[in-house]
């Protein structure tokens, strides 16, 4: 399974990670794109879209990235106008939780 690279991982180490308290029936994190992050935060996204996979959310198409315990993912938008890169415990997922019978 491939995974983050080392610049890669210490980026997503290293960010604070933001509880998406508006979705607490989808526990899951998110970081913003800033002037402070810019360069890893765009290399990051294109690593998601390159090496991930498609999966869905209910009907929306999207591309995962497995990492550890964690998957990643954005909303699809063009690089330029993505603004948050999200995550939650790969047990959390869609796809996992429909596969467990345990949707909200």
């Amino acid at each position: 399974m491939k995974q983050f690279p080392d610049e890669i991982k210490v980026f997503i180490n290293s960010s604070s990670w933001t509880y998406a308290k508006t979705m607490p029936e989808w526990p899951h994190y998110y970081i913003v794109r800033s002037l402070d992050n810019e360069v890893m935060f765009v290399k990051t996204v294109e690593y998601i879209r390159s090496n991930g996979y498609e999966g869905s959310f209910y009907e929306k198409k999207i591309i995962y990235f497995d990492d550890d315990k964690y998957t990643y993912w954005t909303m699809g938008d063009p690089i330029q106008e993505t603004t948050i890169i999200n995550r939650c415990l790969t047990k959390d997922t869609y796809a996992n939780r429909l596969l467990n019978n345990t949707l909200p």
